[in-house]
């Protein structure tokens, strides 16, 4: 218990000293960073070969992924995004970002009333779909440190092959040598921080 403690001690740490990183960035550097990022990803081919974006909408000092989302959409991809119900989250279809509301914690969501995604309808079919990650901190062997209740880490648990298709976006403030994981953290298969 002892381990976990300090685990979970030395993420809180890390997780102040990365944030202050990320909010300390100037608009400049922020605008830069987030259309070098939506450009990469346009680049990329699991994006260019999907059918399904599963994004998630930018808030606060976050990577800027409004350009993402509006573009996924003009290509015609069909583009969900998360909403958290209680200490789990789905993610639903979005057809505009002007679709979007304040929900948990100030974060823009959808309403709920649209298709939510089926995970089970697209199994053994991964190559269809992209996965976006947001997170605090990054390091070289692809952990993850996110806000610190776990919804992606619950949310992969029995999707493996989601997993394999999925990419954390960030600034490169935010690669670190190390981030401390536990057994049930789990990690994008890419990391790309600008």
């Amino acid at each position: 218990m002892g381990l976990k403690r300090d685990i979970i001690a030395e993420k809180k740490k890390l997780r102040g000293q990365v944030l202050a990183l990320r909010s300390a960035l100037s608009e400049e550097e922020r605008a830069r960073a987030s259309l070098l990022m939506t450009e990469r990803l346009l680049g990329h081919q699991w994006f260019y070969r999907s059918e399904i974006l599963l994004g998630f909408v930018s808030f606060g000092s976050e990577i800027d992924t409004h350009p993402l989302l509006e573009e996924a959409l003009r290509l015609g991809k069909r583009v969900y995004v998360p909403k958290v119900l209680g200490e789990q989250m789905r993610f639903y279809r979005i057809d505009s970002t002007e679709d979007l509301r304040e929900g948990y914690r100030g974060i823009p969501e959808p309403a709920g009333d649209t298709e939510s995604f089926d995970y089970e309808k697209y199994r053994g079919q991964a190559e269809r779909i992209l996965l976006l990650m947001p997170g605090v901190a990054f390091d070289p062997c692809r952990n993850r440190l996110g806000y610190g209740k776990g919804f992606y880490d619950r949310y992969l648990e029995d999707k493996e092959e989601l997993a394999l298709r999925s990419i954390a976006v960030g600034f490169r403030c935010q690669m670190v040598e190390r981030v401390p994981a536990e057994e049930n953290d789990k990690r994008p298969y890419q990391v790309i921080c600008v």
